[in-house]
């Protein structure tokens, strides 16, 4: 018998993108970092690209790629956001894949996904082959190989959805052990209930195509995300081998996580699947594999039957998705999930309108208009001109490109309409949760493009039907006021891009053209005066949607008085020469310093649309008022250091004479401190002031003051990112710029460890472990000793990395 072990990692979040900007806004939820997808990111998609072993001492052994040993699929919607915002992250997992060609048989480790995590088995069948179409051409694109088995979102399966899969010429998908009705032997005619997940299966399907399965064993799978399993990976590895029996045949042991557990649910959790692998192989306790190379190998003995309708994660089936089921999140007992259903309900209402609209009106450009929208995913993947204008040339000749719009309008609304079925809508507990509001952000963003484009009228009636979804908090009520409250001021126009050119173009130094998330603003006509803090701006300007290709002209004026005040208005349909008059007036009032003049000329045209700081989108409100708070703190802080430096030797005096000290005057001591510690973080110096850090800490220890270990950690971290940044990569030049800047980093680490503040090391522990290994044999003896002191001290085992580059 051979032992064969593989981990899975379903390694996945929703789209969180802003339906109209194509950008995920700040969430408060994630601090300290932007939103969720970069602080799990931070947590657990990078550091299992560079995962660390240690030895029993604790020292770093070896820095390696897990998703290269591990079996794993990535959501697509999260690969193109990784690929944007974090692409060394993004090509560990694509290098993981060809790495791990090598270990197992020019099988790669990456599965596909369908496309964005819809429940299937409730997904018409239209909605069915689109999600499958798009999984495999995204994977495709990215790993520049054909997939071989696709992940379904929640393991939810029916019939028609494995048709689907062997349709498009998927060879094995991943269920849970629950989801097998019975097996029987390829030889037998004789079925057994349930399920052995140590070997793969084939399932015979009504249309007389076959398709593998494979059973994760579901006792080892919950350990790993509910029950500590992740705290310890020799015992992570003993445990799963432990599920071997006697029998003399080939035997898989696998299981399935989300892979969120490595890292995010569990910290370290990577570093307890890094150890976990290395010590099944240097034990040679089994052999480690992927799903495609043991199907090569072991081709399935067994035929299986599946429950239709069944799940990884409800065990009512899919009812979670529909249903008041009773699966929730276990966040409150006094609440109810009774708006599954309507929210369900109005969604498939609403799709089928959307079908209705989209067949009436690209039906007249095209034969086939679903085949259409299976290869908009070439657009949607990449939004480039030449991309768009190919795609458009290919299917639609001779079409002249005015109606171009109109065109990829009606695919748009279809790709929301997609987007609105995301699973996570369901999952949690109430319908006001973001996630909720999320998809139904999407569903509002498809009747938008719908109602634009044609003379339906859709909202109206979703909204009567998501009514019937009440909410748990008695201050929402329902679905329809939750769509009201937190998903209809989402909705964006053209003019509302413009509105945020125009505040924009007070402030930046060159608004010409620039671009406005997925949009691009182009300026045809621009005046800015500044008088003192206050500012003018007027012009005309042309704005245009890299997504659906809308564009339009408008004007605007807009004044800032200081602070976050700001009027606006942004003019659409007055004759040019009455909007220059205009704009004449409003000058030449500002110049005179007239304010109260320039506000009554603006309600000349309350039929205009007028805008303000709070009509801006979040991100950009916040670095405005960040901005301004920015010179308001210096000031503050000017004061408080002259404060002081008048008071320090006097309070000083009485804290060492036993007196009780002004607890203002203390307060206002720690504040400077503070303020002091975290400048010395945010500088754009190459180095850290070692005797400033040194003196300041000092103080905070003299003073007993407390500090924010969390927020620091996290300041000094992304400090040391830079600086590694900075520094570029190495060469075998002379080190010596290198030594210079990690005895910087040393000594300011020591310092910092005197108030218990330890940063996050991984990106400088993986920059320098690399870099070890690169250097060269002939470097100076002392060189040698101040590199392998510094890594030393940052936990690295550097005798394992004299042994690979033979230095004594």
């Amino acid at each position: 018998m051979k032992k064969f072990v593989c981990v899975h990692g379903h390694f996945y979040q929703p789209p969180r993108e802003n339906a109209w900007l194509e950008k995920i806004e700040y969430q408060d939820s994630a601090a300290p970092f932007h939103d969720w997808n970069e602080r799990i990111t931070a947590e657990c998609y990078a550091p299992n690209g560079v995962s660390r072993i240690l030895n029993d001492d604790r020292k770093i052994i070896d820095i390696v790629n897990n998703y290269a040993k591990m079996s794993f699929n990535f959501g697509p919607t999260l690969l193109s956001w990784l690929e944007l915002n974090h692409p060394k992250t993004y090509q560990s997992i694509l290098d993981a894949d060809k790495e791990s060609m090598k270990h197992f048989g020019g099988h790669g480790s990456a599965m596909a996904q369908v496309y964005n995590h819809i429940i299937m088995p409730l997904a018409s069948r239209r909605d069915k082959e689109t999600q499958v179409i798009w999984g495999l051409y995204d994977f495709e694109k990215r790993f520049n190989r054909k997939a071989e088995g696709m992940w379904l979102a929640e393991t939810a399966v029916d019939t028609e959805t494995l048709e689907v899969l062997a349709e498009n010429g998927i060879k094995f998908t991943v269920l849970a052990p629950r989801q097998a009705k019975q097996y029987k032997s390829l030889t037998s005619e004789v079925w057994h209930q349930g399920i052995d997940p140590k070997q793969p299966y084939v399932i015979n399907l009504p249309s007389g195509k076959r398709i593998s399965l494979y059973f994760y064993d579901g006792e080892r799978s919950q350990a790993v995300a509910f029950k500590g399993l992740l705290k310890d990976g020799r015992e992570f590895a003993n445990h799963l081998i432990s599920a071997f029996d006697g029998r003399n045949d080939n035997q898989l042991l696998h299981i399935a996580t989300d892979g969120e557990s490595y890292g995010h649910h569990h910290r370290y959790g990577d570093m307890a699947l890094a150890y976990c692998i290395h010590y099944i192989e240097t034990h040679n306790l089994a052999r480690v594999t992927n799903y495609a190379e043991y199907l090569e190998l072991n081709p399935p003995a067994h035929e299986v039957q599946i429950h239709d309708n069944s799940s990884w994660s409800c065990v009512h089936g899919v009812e979670r998705w529909r249903a008041d089921c009773g699966c929730n999140s276990g966040g409150r007992s006094d609440w109810n999930q009774h708006w599954r259903k309507p929210l369900r309900d109005s969604l498939d209402w609403l799709r089928d309108e959307l079908a209705k609209v989209f067949e009436s009106d690209l039906g007249k450009y095209t034969k086939d208009v679903w085949a259409l929208r299976n290869a908009y995913i070439e657009v949607a993947l990449n939004r480039s001109t030449e991309i768009v204008e190919q795609f458009m040339k290919k299917h639609f000749a001779g079409l002249e490109v005015k109606k171009w719009t109109h065109v990829i309008r009606l695919l748009e609304m279809q790709r929301q309409e997609m987007l609105m079925y995301t699973s996570c809508g369901w999952f949690f507990d109430e319908i006001s949760g973001i996630e909720t509001v999320q998809i139904l952000q999407y569903a509002c963003r498809a009747m938008q493009l719908a109602e634009s484009e044609t003379s339906v009228k859709l909202e109206p009636k979703f909204l009567s039907m998501l009514a019937a979804g009440a909410s748990n908090l008695p201050e929402y009520g329902n679905g329809d006021n939750v769509y009201r409250k937190f998903v209809s001021p989402s909705q964006l126009t053209l003019t509302q891009i413009g509105m945020h050119y125009a505040v924009s173009s007070l402030f930046i130094e060159d608004p010409n053209e620039i671009s406005v998330f997925n949009y691009r603003c182009k300026s045809t006509h621009f005046k800015r005066i500044v008088q003192g803090y206050q500012k003018l701006a007027v012009g005309r300007a042309f704005v245009k949607s890299s997504v659906t290709l809308s564009e339009k002209n408008f004007s605007y004026v807009v004044l800032y008085i200081g602070q976050h005040h700001i009027i606006g208005k942004a003019f659409e349909d007055i004759p040019l020469d009455e909007y220059h008059i205009f704009v004449e007036q409003v000058i030449t009032a500002f110049g005179e310093s007239n304010i109260s003049k320039v506000i009554e000329l603006f309600k000349l045209y309350p039929e205009q649309r007028s805008f303000s700081f709070f009509d801006m989108f979040k991100d950009e409100q916040i670095k405005m008022l960040n901005s301004i708070l920015d010179y308001n703190l210096d000031l503050a802080k000017s004061s408080y250091e002259k404060i002081n430096d008048r008071n320090y030797n006097i309070i000083n005096v009485m804290r060492n004479g036993g007196l009780k000290t002004p607890k203002l005057l203390v307060r206002n001591l720690d504040l400077v401190l503070q303020s002091e510690l975290r400048d010395l973080f945010d500088c754009n110096s190459h180095r850290i002031n070692t005797a400033e850090l040194r003196r300041i800490i000092q103080e905070i220890k003299k003073w007993n003051f407390e500090i924010d270990h969390t927020d620091l950690n996290f300041i000094c971290a992304n400090k040391l990112n830079s600086m590694i940044r900075e520094i570029g990569p190495f060469t075998n030049g002379n080190p010596s710029k290198y030594i210079d800047l990690f005895v910087n980093i040393k000594n300011a680490l020591e310092i910092l460890g005197d108030v218990d503040l330890y940063p996050e090391l991984n990106n400088l522990q993986d920059y320098f472990f690399t870099m070890l290994r690169d250097l060269p044999e002939d470097l100076p003896a002392d060189t040698m000793k101040e590199m392998f002191s510094f890594g030393e001290y940052i936990n690295l085992d550097v005798s394992g990395v004299r042994k690979v580059i033979k230095i004594a």
